[in-house]
């Protein structure tokens, strides 16, 4: 008997749209795209400075702090604990952002903000724990291509409340409230998956695939399924006596899967292609953070929001929307990877690199806004073939 059952791949659709419906949700913040005047007007008197040098960096480095043992403990609990304290920190970042002042404060919001981008590691490997492999494609694009579309939609309605209905920026951090509530909700109707890549896999003495099958599984769009294949292989044959006798596994649980974590980077990184894909990954995350969490304040800079009509809903409604068309296509792209990869990480990296120093050097803002939607929609193209 197989890992995945046949019955199991019918039944992908339903967390899949819970996924969806979670993800929407919690993407759902039309106050996001004015998080800078907000903090910088009459709510919450912040300076410009106060707001660049004391804030926005406590995300930055709370998020780097709480990224790997996060990973690791949403492996542990198998993704629906994590995704559930993703909504506890939505909730309790809004609520600070809304009703509590001062610095310290803000830097408390942002703190849990960063526990907020910290968990969305569970987000995104929570599906591949419950839809089988042949799923993978269609499902990582249905979700990437669904947070792209809420948050689309969110920042065109906050333009609109802004520009036409004359709503407060506060009242817009009231309907982000609401939305992300609606998402802790869906979190609970999630189903708990049975296993997970490490703590809980469905063999513990499986032997890793060599290289070539990771590439290979590269190849076929399935960047995870060298870990399948472990699960599969060793629910149907089990382990070898021999090997069981030549390579004694630890008996302490987590000593275990900590040996088999080092195993498996060994094995998994020794393919050079997925090599450079992670590396990619992980520079262009950092870079891709750093520019949205600071993109407001240069907007800010380039035409004061004090003194200028405020067009950051609009622009992120536009980069958020060619961002989803970008990843939708990416569920229906047939290329041979192996040959056009490295190409597509080439030219458009370099796109986002000349995209940044327009950003940078440019003083017109309509120039600045135009970079910004290159930027955008290029990385998350990549990101979602990487994914």
């Amino acid at each position: 008997m197989g890992c995945w059952k046949n019955k199991e791949s019918d039944t992908w659709t339903f967390p899949t749209l819970i996924l969806c419906l979670y993800g929407f949700f919690y993407m759902m913040k039309p106050s996001e795209p004015f998080l800078t005047p907000y903090l910088t007007g009459s709510d919450k008197n912040l300076t410009i400075d106060e707001v660049t040098n004391q804030v926005f960096p406590v995300w930055t480095y709370s998020y780097l702090a709480l990224l790997v043992p996060v990973f690791l403990i949403t492996d542990y609990v198998r993704y629906k604990p994590i995704l559930l304290l993703q909504g506890i920190s939505f909730i309790v970042t809004w609520l600070l952002l809304l009703f509590a002042p001062g610095l310290v404060a803000m830097q408390a919001m942002e703190f849990f903000y960063g526990m907020v981008t910290a968990t969305e590691v569970a987000y995104y490997a929570y599906i591949y724990s419950v839809v089988s492999t042949d799923h993978y494609q269609r499902v990582t694009s249905y979700c990437r291509s669904i947070t792209l579309i809420a948050a689309t939609l969110a920042a065109v309605l906050g333009q609109l409340l802004v520009s036409l209905a004359d709503v407060s920026y506060f009242h817009l951090n009231a309907i982000t409230l609401a939305s992300v509530s609606l998402a802790f909700v869906c979190s609970f109707l999630l189903p708990m998956p049975q296993k997970s890549m490490f703590f809980h896999r469905k063999g513990s003495s499986e032997t890793l695939p060599q290289p070539d099958r990771v590439v290979a599984g590269l190849s076929s769009n399935a960047s995870l399924s060298c870990q399948e294949d472990r699960d599969c292989a060793a629910a149907d044959t089990g382990p070898n006596p021999a090997q069981q006798a030549q390579q004694p596994e630890p008996q302490h649980h987590v000593l275990r899967v900590l040996v088999q974590l080092g195993k498996d980077l060994k094995d998994c990184y020794s393919s050079r292609k997925l090599l450079y894909w992670s590396l990619w990954w992980a520079l262009a995350t950092a870079g891709f953070n750093q520019v949205v969490n600071y993109i407001q304040v240069l907007w800010d800079f380039r035409a004061p929001s004090h003194s200028s009509a405020v067009y950051n809903g609009a622009v992120e409604a536009v980069a958020t929307f060619l961002s989803s068309v970008a990843s939708f296509i990416v569920a229906y792209m047939k290329m041979n990877w192996d040959l056009l990869g490295e190409l597509a990480l080439g030219i458009f990296s370099t796109v986002d690199a000349v995209s940044l120093f327009l950003m940078h050097f440019t003083t017109n803002i309509w120039v600045c806004y135009a970079s910004y939607l290159i930027f955008k929609a290029s990385y998350m193209l990549l990101i979602t073939i990487a994914t």
